[in-house]
């Protein structure tokens, strides 16, 4: 191969190395300390809702706005304001993933995960009686 072809070649695979490294999110979770820190810039926040304080949401008057406390892992809380529909078993939510900027105090969040995780948990007693029924099948 001439000299130009393998430096051609280098440079495609350097041009492609940084259009894969540019496509890539490497977002982590922010706390609502963290992202403060960050006003304006775009983060994800992991939190819970705030369960003492009820929800701000009237489908009549506005369905495309709620708001409700956030508090994340380490007590810290912050308002978030959703222009959107409320997702559904918003309530029951283990905890939230909230995509979003942080706009002064308010977190103006853009998209909402809930994260469920009693949804894929077994009753210790319906697997227990699973089990037994099917070892009294086995042994017949």
């Amino acid at each position: 191969m001439k000299k130009t072809h393998i430096v051609l070649l280098v440079v495609i695979a350097i041009a492609i190395g940084t259009l894969i490294m540019l496509s890539v999110d490497f977002s982590t979770y922010d706390t609502v300390a963290s992202a403060r820190q960050k006003q304006g810039k775009f983060v994800h926040l992991i939190a819970r809702l705030d369960r003492t304080i009820p929800l701000d949401y009237d489908p009549a008057k506005n369905p495309n706005y709620l708001s409700f406390i956030a508090k994340d892992s380490l007590g810290n809380a912050t308002k978030v304001v959703y222009h959107n529909t409320k997702p559904a078993e918003l309530e029951q939510s283990e905890r939230i993933v909230l995509k979003g900027k942080m706009q002064g105090d308010v977190f103006e969040c853009s998209d909402i995960l809930l994260k469920c995780p009693s949804k894929y948990k077994d009753d210790k007693k319906v697997l227990e009686q699973t089990v037994e029924e099917k070892t009294i099948v086995e042994s017949k």
